[in-house]
């Protein structure tokens, strides 16, 4: 609990959560080898170094006051240490360096510790090292290598470790993807499933995954097999009752006008229940993918109910392109929406919104509407509302909003029923999943 607020800072993806807790244990792990190598090892072999020098300027400075007794042995010496002396007219009393050079603090400390008389320390200029020093006999100024006072190449063991890690990171990475490419197979066979596609998927990668996997073909065949069996039911039945209502026709064709009408409405009243129970039998998977154009797909349906005399039209086109869906299965929910908008008002309209990420459909119309209360009962199959809504214009089996909810989950989506801020009645949302991208 105490680490929710590092929660919106961490990646989503496995793969990124995955790759994290790779890298940073490396990260950290080279952070603490490098301060406790500089901290000890680059520290002393500096101390050592600049102590070794130190004593090598004492031995100069001693020549310096000996040098009227043995004047040729100072130049020797001074040869055989790769030291230069000169003498200057002020001494600086700032030290220099570069900004990268922080092994610099170290030499400033020790010379400062072991020689008496030094002004100032200067690092700045590459390869050479100035000694500034007051003497009694003259300002002085002592020069030698600076490889002399801090290891050449410190360096490249930062490089080695950098690059190695690097390295190795890579390999790593590598690894982590192949591990992981089963883990999004899955995923994405199992989001093609729920958006109503069979996509051929194998089992791979790790025990776990394996299992995963399988788990998933089982839970897909045993869904597939309950679909099967429900549109074999239901068909069955539907094909049974034709036959009885076949000859209840031709039974009450041979009636007279008068007793004949009421009964031909009765029967033409089962045989729409009928093609509404086989409708929904074969549920929201009945046809192939395709691309389609949204919007040209959506008018063709407002055309169509407009021709029959409905009171429909389309009121907002909001996006354009091209989506992946079941044209039959789809045509089937917007036109059952449209239907029941126009049996139970008298004007509705249609409108269409197209993103990266859904297909949205929504039709509204100016009738009672649905009180918030029955809109999920109003979802289920077979559901009948008959004091929500005004029954003038026809009776309805009750199938309408549950196979317009099965397509909409088939398509990864959805399917919202609301008020109406325009027309005052019933707000149905159609909401069909997107996955492809938008054609311009």
């Amino acid at each position: 609990m105490f680490f929710k607020w590092l929660k919106r800072y961490m990646p989503r993806s496995l793969y990124g959560r995955a790759a994290l807790i790779l890298v940073l244990p490396v990260v950290l792990l080279q952070l603490v080898i490098s301060f406790g190598l500089i901290s000890r090892h680059f520290q002393g072999v500096t101390e050592q170094m600049t102590q070794a020098v130190t004593r090598e300027v004492l031995l100069v400075l001693e020549g310096l006051d000996y040098q009227s007794d043995v004047p040729e042995a100072l130049p020797i010496v001074l040869d055989v240490l790769n030291m230069r002396i000169d003498y200057v007219d002020q001494l600086p009393t700032v030290d220099t360096r570069v900004w990268y050079d922080f092994s610099a603090f170290i030499i400033f400390r020790e010379f400062r510790k072991y020689l008496p008389g030094v002004t100032a320390v200067e690092l700045a200029e590459k390869g050479q090292v100035f000694l500034y020093m007051q003497r009694p006999e003259g300002n002085l100024v002592v020069k030698f290598d600076r490889r002399r006072v801090s290891a050449s190449n410190s360096h490249q063991l930062f490089v080695n470790m950098v690059f190695f890690g690097a390295l190795l990171t890579f390999v790593a990475y590598l690894y982590l993807r192949n591990q992981l490419r089963p883990i999004k197979r899955l995923a994405a066979a199992s989001e093609a499933f729920g958006r109503g596609r069979n996509v051929p998927y194998t089992p791979g990668g790790a025990v776990e995954v394996r299992a995963a996997g399988n788990a998933f073909l089982d839970m897909r065949a045993r869904i597939e097999r309950q679909i099967e069996q429900r549109t074999l039911l239901l068909s069955g039945v539907s094909h049974d009752l034709r036959t009885p209502l076949t000859r209840f026709k031709l039974g009450v064709s041979l009636l007279e006008d008068e007793d004949r009408e009421p009964l031909e409405r009765d029967i033409e009243e089962m045989q729409r229940m009928l093609d509404a129970f086989l409708s929904f039998a074969r549920g929201a998977y009945e046809s192939e993918t395709e691309q389609v154009d949204a919007v040209e797909f959506v008018q063709n349906v407002v055309r169509d109910f407009a021709r029959a005399g409905d009171d429909v039209t389309l009121h907002v086109i909001e996006g354009h392109g091209k989506v992946s869906l079941r044209p039959v299965t789809a045509r089937r929910a917007i036109e059952n929406l449209i239907g029941n908008a126009v049996r139970y008002a008298n004007h509705a309209e249609v409108s269409i919104h197209l993103t990266d990420r859904y297909l949205r459909v929504r039709v509204e119309d100016d009738g009672p509407g649905i009180s918030p209360e029955q809109r999920e009962e109003a979802l289920k199959p077979f559901a009948r509302l008959e004091p929500a809504r005004n029954q003038n214009k026809g009776m309805g089996v009750g199938l309408g909003l549950s196979i317009a909810a099965d397509v909409a989950r088939a398509h990864g989506g959805i399917l919202r029923l609301g008020d109406s801020d325009r027309l005052g009645g019933l707000r149905a949302d159609l909401v069909l999943g997107r996955s492809e991208t938008p054609s311009a």
